[in-house]
């Protein structure tokens, strides 16, 4: 005797978990179904793009002011109110001035060579500062950390005195040697490279180790390429503040061949004084170079300074 079939046993279609409202209104209405969390959370974006705009604005007004007045004449930058535009209309007379009085193409060299040699060389220093910090053991080790550390409160003139007279003493003023070496130390960079070289895990340099690996290349091979974030950070920062350094420059220097930038822009002028366009064409002239740097290297800035947790990470 044949055993009994049994029908097929219907499966239960599962209970659609769509809210009511969200169905009827995908029915009826034909189009994109309303999300009640939707309208929530685009009123928080909105206002979070709009106070950006604001702060864009902001900062773009007065640099936009700065580029205007230096294509107006001295007397249409010397008016008083808020005229964008001239009377007489724009003239490139600032920058013929600046171009005619002043050696701009070797004060831009100098610059540019002065910013890359104290970029390279405070990163190798802090560098192997930090991870002497973070990975030897010594003693006066917490000590000394803690002395760098106050040291970052040290506003720079103080130094300007004693740094002077050591160059004095060492024959180094009017070189190259008197406007770089002082500004390789940097107690910042030396704290925030530690805090980032404590954060690697130290198996991965005994893994090296037991390879055979000696300290120094554990550190070359192991160390620094997990650390190309915040070594690019820290070379944007250093970068962009030795280009804008006026102070220590202008010490350290009197020979118009070894003027940076902003020392060397800063000497041309009109002997009636003070010249609005022509201050405001040698300000768009020392920016210029970082706005490009920054244009080319847009996405590595924003990324390293985002990976390396500077961004309020």
């Amino acid at each position: 005797m044949a055993p009994e079939t049994l029908p097929p046993r219907t499966q239960d279609k599962p209970r659609s978990t769509m809210p009511r409202e969200v169905a009827r209104r995908r029915r009826h209405g034909g189009g994109r179904a309303w999300h009640p969390t939707l309208g929530a959370g685009l009123l928080p974006r909105v206002l979070t793009l709009l106070a950006l705009a604001l702060m864009a604005v902001a900062w773009l007004v007065p640099f936009g002011w700065g580029v205007d007045t230096s294509f107006k004449s001295e007397v249409d930058a010397s008016a008083s109110g808020v005229d964008w535009l001239p009377d007489a209309g724009f003239t490139l007379e600032a920058y013929r001035t600046i171009f005619g009085q002043g050696n701009l193409p070797v004060w831009a060299v100098n610059s540019v060579v002065i910013a890359v040699c104290v970029t390279a060389l405070t990163v190798a220093v802090s560098a192997m500062a930090a991870y002497a910090f973070s990975r030897t053991l010594f003693r006066g080790r917490r000590v000394l950390f803690a002395v760098i550390v106050a040291s970052i409160m040290v506003p720079p003139q103080i130094l300007i005195v004693p740094l002077f007279r050591q160059m004095l003493a060492m024959n180094l003023v009017d070189t190259y040697a008197a406007v770089i070496l002082p500004q390789v130390v940097a107690p910042a960079m030396v704290f925030i490279l530690k805090k980032f070289f404590d954060g690697i895990p130290r198996e991965l340099e005994e893994a090296a180790r037991i390879d055979g690996a000696g300290s120094f290349r554990v550190f070359w091979n192991v160390v620094l390429p997990l650390s190309r974030p915040i070594l690019a950070a820290v070379a944007i920062f250093v970068f962009i503040n030795t280009w804008n350094n006026f102070l220590w420059p202008f010490i350290s220097t009197s020979d118009p061949q070894l003027m940076t930038l902003p020392v060397g822009l800063s000497t041309v002028k009109d002997s009636t004084g003070l010249r609005n366009a022509q201050e405001s064409a040698a300000s768009v002239l020392g920016s210029l170079p970082l706005l490009i740097v920054f244009m080319l290297f847009q996405r590595r800035i924003v990324k390293s300074v985002a990976t390396t947790g500077l961004g309020g990470q």
